[in-house]
Order: structure tokens, then sequence, then C-alpha cells
């Protein structure tokens, strides 16, 4: 019983569609994260005079801004994908599961 459900699952033109686009996203996602951190990284690693520059005539410095703008970017791009997940993703995944329950 559960092999032949599984099979059906599979089998419908509906979970082929979720499999793409939610890989797809993901990995959208996942590059985008990749630039952001591993170019701080990058200019943490090659410009740390520009990353020590002073901002006015305070203590802060600019990387302090630019680090706090990756860890909002990680946030942001999770609440991007919540979304898309608890809106498209779960529909198309009721969809899918109701045709396998006929």
């Amino acid at each position: 019983m559960i092999d032949n459900s599984v099979a059906r699952i599979k089998a419908n033109p509906k979970y082929q569609e979720l499999k793409r686009k939610r890989s797809s996203f993901g990995w959208w996602l996942t590059l985008l994260m990749m630039v952001v951190y591993y170019g701080y990284i990058a200019l943490i690693a090659w410009n740390k005079p520009f990353l020590s520059t002073p901002m006015g005539s305070g203590v802060t410095t600019i990387g302090v801004p630019i680090g706090m703008g990756v860890i909002i970017f990680t946030i942001v791009i999770t609440g991007i994908y919540v979304r898309r997940a608890n809106g498209e993703f779960d529909q198309l995944t009721r969809e899918i599961l109701e045709d396998a329950a006929k």
C-alpha cells in the first residue's frame, strides 16, 4: 500500500513541478548567500584597510555595518524562502497528497 502511494506521488506531474521549483529556488538562494558571505570574507582577506576605515569620529569601522548587512541579508532570504514554502510549495504539496489519496 505504501509503495503504491509513493509510486503514485512520484509519478504525479505536480510532484515533479514541486521538486523542480523547490530545488531551483534553493540553489538560487544558496548562490546568493555564498556570493554575499564569501564576498565579505574576500573583502576581509584582501582589503583590510577599507574595512578598518573609521566611520565619522567614532570607533566604529566600515566593516561593522557591512557585517551586519550580511547577517540581515541572511535573515531576509530565509524569510523569502519561508514565505514561498508556506505558500506555493505547501499548496502544491496539499494538491499532490489529495491526488494520491484518490
